[in-house]
């Protein structure tokens, strides 16, 4: 049985592990094992935390519309509704941002209505 050498593998694998966990503390930068699982729960919160992201963006959008809908007597959801009977495509991530950005142009399209 011929000799393998390994070390060139082992510390280029090393080497990739520790550079991904740059910038963390303790020996979760500097040790391989610890490294290797940090890196594994890293990526299992930011797999869950790209999903709760996109729901978190659509919840803060209702908040804004919501908010810019009250002074001209609409709830959100009657907002909705009304701009689903006129047949206005406008996605919730526009509205929010008329209504945030330029309201002028938001308070157009809520008088349409």
């Amino acid at each position: 049985m011929s000799r393998v050498k390994r070390g060139v593998m082992k510390n280029k694998r090393r080497k990739n592990i520790l550079s991904q966990v740059k910038g963390y503390r303790f020996g979760r930068s500097k040790k391989e094992r610890v490294a290797h699982e940090a890196i594994r729960h890293a990526g299992v919160h930011a797999f869950r935390h790209r999903k709760t992201k996109k729901r978190e963006a659509r919840r803060l959008w209702t908040l804004r519309i919501n908010a810019a809908v009250r002074p001209f007597g609409y709830s959100y959801s009657t907002f909705i509704g009304a701009l689903k009977k006129k047949n206005v495509l406008i996605d919730r991530k526009s509205l929010a941002t008329l209504a945030t950005d330029h309201p002028e142009t938001f308070e157009r399209v809520v008088k349409s209505l």
